[in-house]
């Protein structure tokens, strides 16, 4: 089984810039994108539908164009939530997990701490909500994988620039300290905990200062899984050479059996 996660940075946009048709032609076994800005009323049938997909959709309530989640999964699950179950944080359509056999699957666009004191605010208090929901499941021995855009670099390891940015909403202190807590609680850093030390591996870059030539770069798009279903996973992928967003997709492939 392999799943993808992408933030498409516009979902309508990335399918004109051939990243629809690159998933199609991928065929992943589940896909999970965040940022699609777009209303499922406002997609095409087949970018709704597509074949051989079961397809989900979490989408802003308040503004148009704005956040959103989407999964298409070839495995129907056997339930689907949509948001965390608190309105404050449902509104803006970050958030999907859908209940399968062996696992719970959880595709989240965390928000950004830009934008003043305000949204710092409220990235803090629902990554709070968020840990709470996945610790739940956890706790009722639930295995987890969540994945998405969770606008954090952990370490320096994680972005280009770290000096450069100790003081910017991303690489801030108790921004990273939640990744932390995540860990602490036994989750894991799919990709990191594969390639320990591996530098220089981005999965979002600024497109005005046209950073991605340079790999200027920072990883903030991850696979978190519980050790039991961390132990099936055979590779953990980032795949930089694809385009159509200021972020590329990343990959985990998990053994049949």
């Amino acid at each position: 089984m392999n799943i993808i996660s992408w933030n498409v940075n516009g979902l309508r946009a990335n399918v004109k810039k051939g990243g629809f048709d690159w998933f199609l032609k991928k065929s992943p076994d589940i896909y999970c994108i965040q940022e699609t800005k777009s209303h499922p009323d406002q997609l095409d049938e087949n970018v709704r539908n597509p074949k051989g997909y079961f397809a989900y959709f979490d989408h802003s309530k308040e503004k148009k164009g704005y956040s959103g989640v989407a999964i298409y999964t070839k495995i129907k699950p056997e339930k689907v939530e949509y948001g965390l179950g608190i309105p404050q944080y449902d509104q803006e359509g970050r958030f999907l997990a859908l209940f399968f056999k062996d696992f719970i699957l959880i595709n989240t666009y965390f928000p950004n701490g830009g934008s003043g004191p305000d949204r710092l605010k409220y990235k803090l208090e629902f990554y709070d909500e968020f840990l709470k929901f996945i610790n739940k499941h956890k706790k009722d021995g639930k295995e987890v994988i969540f994945c998405g855009d969770i606008n954090t670099a952990h370490t320096e390891i994680d972005l280009a620039r770290p000096k450069a940015n100790e003081k910017n909403t991303g690489f801030l202190p108790i921004e990273r300290a939640w990744i932390d807590e995540v860990i602490q609680y036994g989750f894991i850093d799919v990709w990191r905990s594969l390639n320990p030390n591996k530098k220089d591996c981005y999965t979002y870059w600024d497109m005005k200062t046209f950073s991605r030539e340079r790999n200027v770069g920072w990883r903030i798009d991850y696979f978190f899984a519980t050790q039991g279903i961390f132990k099936k996973i055979e590779k953990a992928k980032i795949l930089s050479e694809i385009m159509g967003s200021d972020h590329c997709p990343i990959e985990i492939i998990l053994k049949d059996k």
